[in-house]
């Protein structure tokens, strides 16, 4: 298996880092868990990743967050009985090929297009507001 299965709206399991753990000086995740891959970037030296986590946690009402429906974590290999949010204003960046903290593993599952692209396009339109940690 290789990371040429790790594609834009895959959910993986990643050692994410939060960015109030790296304020503090933590460099390693602290447990593995379901991320969105926001978008493969192809580039010369390693296909560059952005990652968004998962959570069970109800995010704060500042957050900018989006609950998963039902459909979309079935496709997403998620667990069902549990509601689920993606984080958008937290964010990692790493680099296949690069990364200690990459596998080349089959991902969880995919979400759909229809799901995922305007989760995108609304990150992209806050990403100033977000807090990205560069992982390479």
């Amino acid at each position: 298996m290789g990371f040429e299965e790790i594609q834009t709206a895959c959910v993986i399991r990643y050692a994410y880092v939060w960015s109030h753990e790296a304020a503090r000086g933590e460099t390693e995740g602290r447990k593995a868990r379901p991320v969105a891959v926001g978008v493969r970037l192809p580039r010369p030296d390693g296909d560059g990743l952005v990652l968004f986590p998962i959570t069970t946690k109800e995010p704060d009402a500042g957050r900018f967050a989006v609950e998963i429906p039902d459909i979309e974590k079935r496709r997403g290999g998620l667990e069902t009985g549990v509601r689920l949010w993606i984080i958008l204003d937290d964010y990692n960046e790493d680099v296949i090929g690069r990364s200690f903290y990459l596998e080349p593993e089959p991902p969880l599952g995919q979400f759909s297009r229809a799901f995922f692209l305007p989760v995108m396009r609304a990150f992209i339109a806050r990403k100033r507001q977000a807090k990205g940690l560069k992982r390479r």
